[in-house]
């Protein structure tokens, strides 16, 4: 939940106050915040409401007619607000991967302080690097990089003559409007607004995070639209879907028990949280992209005085272990191999690597097995455990006489631990159980290091 000064934001933002947080900002028709809660006369138009989108396209107009009658009729005919995000509810955004960077820098690159370009969320080149890069995903349209549920959604409140169908998101308009563009048209979806968030808001606001940003925006939605009787709003993180429902509670409260701030009447509103869709980058391409980031980062504070950010940074890379590095969709068939002996409680999961090293592997050794990325197949032999704790399958490479190295005394993969067992106690096996052959199988690995990245201060000498 949402700290309580935050609550006491939205709050403020219903009453109309901001002109107090913003320097006495202004509304289109010049007017100051502080008239907010009177007559409706010019407050809330058509015209100022276009000024929150990046769209050039204008909102629902009716008949041609004097201006002011095309902007009431507008109004009139909308009854329902769709609202959805963009990233992980409408398209799958890719995110930092946890299994390549350690914790704090997985936090570093997810904040706008750390790096003077923004970081992870605010360098457009994150997001065109999704898939195969903008140039090849454009043509076909990002396919399989979209939630097609939240898709065929939108598209019904295109159809919808009712419905004003809105896309928002916290991404910087300055640095994504025209990416975010590209990639909702290449699908053939229309909104008849997109909101992105400004440095500066249309009426001088500046908003500290996303959230207010998102809330000040649909405030104007809903005072400009008075005749909509709902609103929806599709969200994936659990934080905002809170803070929605806070802030739509706030203001319904606010229409209903105040009448000297009433200002269109209590809305129906839903906010509807969209199972969690995200996926990562390539690896290969993940690093090359933060690299650049640093890259770009060092590049800047360099130039600078020593006013501001002027720590340079690098990426430093760990290697917990060498591995014969197991597909996923082989993982899953070794775990169903063994998941008849597995207890119902307290087992983790691996089946993932067969390992050579726990470290960084020896020149000599990694020539031997044909270096890093080298192929190696592998049949499935017998089952083992120890002491209930620890399960693993006995292996044999393909053909039996091809070089390897293995740090256990047999080829094999730890399926599953539980309690303290560790999986160097896969050598204390002493018994394993053949596997019949209309069970058995072969699988391919490829030779690669389990490491973690994480980017650093750099040593100045």
């Amino acid at each position: 939940m949402f700290l309580p000064q935050l609550l006491s934001s939205i709050r403020q933002l219903l009453r109309g106050s901001m002109g107090s947080r913003f320097g006495n900002a202004r509304h289109g028709n010049g007017l100051p915040n502080s008239a907010a809660n009177g007559p409706a006369n010019g407050l809330y138009t058509i015209t100022a409401l276009g000024r929150w989108s990046i769209l050039d396209a204008q909102l629902p107009v009716g008949s041609k007619a004097s201006l002011t009658l095309i902007r009431r009729v507008a109004a009139d005919k909308i009854k329902t607000i769709h609202v959805y995000d963009f990233d992980n509810t409408l398209f799958q955004t890719p995110l930092p991967n946890p299994k390549l960077w350690n914790s704090t820098t997985l936090g570093r690159l997810g904040s706008p302080d750390i790096f003077v370009n923004g970081g992870w969320w605010h360098d457009s080149r994150i997001l065109a690097a999704t898939g195969d890069g903008v140039e090849r995903e454009e043509p076909r349209a990002w396919n399989g990089w979209w939630n097609e549920k939240i898709v065929e959604l939108v598209q019904l409140s295109m159809k919808q003559k009712d419905a004003l169908c809105v896309l928002l998101t916290g991404r910087s308009e300055r640095g994504f409007s025209d990416l975010i563009k590209r990639i909702v048209t290449s699908k053939g979806l229309e909104f008849n607004m997109m909101g992105l968030k400004p440095e500066v808001g249309p009426n001088s606001e500046r908003f500290n995070n996303t959230m207010l940003f998102k809330q000040a925006f649909l405030k104007n939605v809903m005072e400009t639209y008075k005749h909509a009787q709902e609103i929806r709003i599709y969200e994936d993180r659990p934080k905002h879907v809170a803070g929605f429902r806070e802030f739509l509670d706030a203001y319904n409260e606010q229409q209903q028990t105040s009448h000297s701030q009433s200002t269109r009447g209590p809305i129906a509103a839903e906010v509807i949280q969209v199972a969690d869709i995200s996926t990562n980058l390539d690896p290969v391409v993940e690093v090359a992209e933060v690299q650049h980031l640093i890259n770009s980062h060092n590049a800047v504070v360099g130039s600078r005085s020593k006013r501001g950010r002027t720590e340079r940074l690098v990426i430093r890379k760990t290697v917990f272990f060498t591995s014969y590095m197991i597909k996923p969709e082989d993982t899953k068939r070794l775990i169903a191999l063994v998941s008849p002996n597995l207890p119902d409680n307290e087992v983790k999961y691996q089946a993932n690597a067969v390992i050579i090293t726990p470290r960084p592997c020896p020149p000599q050794v990694l020539e031997k097995i044909g270096g890093m990325h080298a192929k190696m197949q592998w049949g499935v032999m017998g089952i083992g455990s120890w002491e209930n704790n620890l399960w693993a399958v006995s292996l044999q490479p393909i053909p039996p006489s091809a070089p390897y190295h293995t740090d256990s005394n047999m080829p094999s993969v730890v399926i599953a631990t539980r309690r303290a067992a560790r999986p160097s106690d896969v050598n204390k096996i002493q018994h394993w159980q053949p596997i019949p052959p209309e069970n058995a199988f072969a699988f391919e690995t490829e030779v690669g290091e389990k490491l973690c990245l994480a980017e650093k201060q750099a040593e100045i000498h």
